[in-house]
């Protein structure tokens, strides 16, 4: 559940959580999909952070991940489908980058 800043929404993008006002009153609710006016609203309301559906992006930089996933296969690479495991792992690493 990413939380993210109104500047980096996008239309499309599906509430996990409601906006709600400072009084606690429920301005868009969960599941809402955001439109480019909608967007506009939520960010003069000057909110920190607000919730989607949709996961986070990595926190470790993917060099790091890639080198150290060729470390913990280097003893068993060559054993029957550890290279092809390793190959599908450094393919989902390279998809949470985009």
């Amino acid at each position: 559940m990413p939380k993210i800043t109104p500047d980096k929404l996008e239309p499309g993008m599906k509430l996990l959580k409601p906006v709600m006002n400072r009084s606690g009153m429920v301005l868009l609710g969960e599941g809402t999909e955001l439109t480019a006016e909608l967007i506009e609203k939520i960010k003069d309301m000057d909110a920190d952070s607000i919730s989607i559906y949709g996961t986070a992006p990595p926190s470790t930089p993917k060099e790091e991940m890639l080198s150290a996933i060729d470390g913990r296969f280097k003893a068993v690479e060559e054993e029957p489908y550890m290279g092809t495991i390793k190959k599908v792992l450094k393919e989902h690493i390279e998809g949470l980058y985009g």
